[in-house]
């Protein structure tokens, strides 16, 4: 069963078609039980379409990974109980 944090860290691949069947079916199934991980999709897709709309250039992946694995990290510690002050 793929938990939050695994889903945390797949979530760019996912929306960008990069994963295989057997995982987007993961994916799918897991976003079915977890609303917070559909709220966490729903607003990385937001992010990329604001930014790609909002932008002349071309999307930067390497910043969109960046972002999410801050979400991500974040996430976590919110889970956790770990959280930071840090920017």
């Amino acid at each position: 069963m793929l938990m939050c944090r695994d889903l945390a860290r797949i979530a760019s691949d996912y929306i960008d078609g990069e994963l295989g069947t057997g995982k987007v079916m993961s994916v799918k199934m897991h976003l079915l039980m977890c609303g917070r991980c559909r709220s966490f999709i729903g607003s990385l897709r937001a992010s990329i379409e604001l930014m790609s709309a909002h932008s002349s250039q071309q999307l930067d992946e390497d910043l969109v990974r960046r972002i999410d694995e801050r979400v991500s990290e974040s996430l976590n510690a919110r889970r956790t109980g770990n959280e930071t002050s840090e920017p």
